[in-house]
């Protein structure tokens, strides 16, 4: 087995992906300038348990945030994660509103994974009136992730959050999906932890790390994804 270490995942990549699980990583991507094209499908989603995304994955997203397996679990706005926002970016109805619009949470049913951003709450108006453009997006991501997986020479997934089985099953999962080099790097928060420290899993393109368990902290993704670049 060649475990990775931080050291092996520096280098260039023609992608760099989330997988969650929640829209951590893809906004310190954006800050690091680590994305160059249309998000991708788990960007702006919550997704607790890397088991669902790995069968989401197996699964082609086929079925993926389908009408009739998304409920309303949250209809308040209330949630920490619940604010309306664009491809990463907060909306401001019209100048002179700093907060930002509350936004439903829904759950797909089928694998366990939330949307938290993508429904605007508005007065008098069902969430199910935004569904349609939300799912003709959401399918180009998928298009655009799928096509991106399949022919890139290399590849870097990132996942907050995950056991060992799953990164057993997610490495062998990327292993059918993909045609040319990819690694997959895991972060694990730990309580009270002050120093990021690597993790032998003894795992094929797997590199995973203990991490303070602050996933907004910029000097633990500064210090995780430095030398990750994006090729030209």
């Amino acid at each position: 087995m060649n475990n990775l270490n931080l050291q092996d995942i520096k280098g260039s990549y023609d992608a760099v992906f989330s997988l969650g699980s929640a829209c951590n990583p893809a906004l310190q991507f954006q800050r690091l300038n680590l994305k160059r094209f249309t998000s991708s499908p788990l960007d702006w989603s919550y997704s607790p348990y890397l088991s669902d995304v790995n069968r989401l994955l197996k699964n082609n997203f086929k079925g993926f945030m389908e009408l009739k397996n998304m409920r309303v679990v949250n209809d308040k706005g209330d949630s920490i994660y619940a604010n309306y926002a664009n491809d990463g970016a907060i909306i401001v109805p019209h100048k002179g509103i700093h907060a930002p619009p509350k936004s439903y949470v829904i759950q797909d049913t089928l694998y366990n994974i939330f949307s938290a951003h993508d429904f605007p709450i508005i007065v008098n108006q069902s969430w199910l009136v935004t569904y349609p453009s939300f799912k003709k997006t959401l399918n180009y991501r998928i298009y655009r992730f799928l096509e991106k997986v399949k022919n890139s020479q290399s590849v870097l997934f990132v996942r907050w959050v995950a056991n060992y089985h799953e990164a057993v099953e997610l490495q062998s999962t990327l292993s059918q999906m993909t045609k040319g080099c990819f690694n997959i790097l895991i972060l694990n928060p730990v309580e009270e932890l002050q120093e990021i420290s690597e993790v032998n899993w003894e795992l094929d393109r797997v590199c995973a790390v203990n991490v303070p368990d602050d996933p907004n902290s910029n000097s633990t993704w500064d210090y995780v994804l430095k030398g990750v670049t994006l090729t030209n």
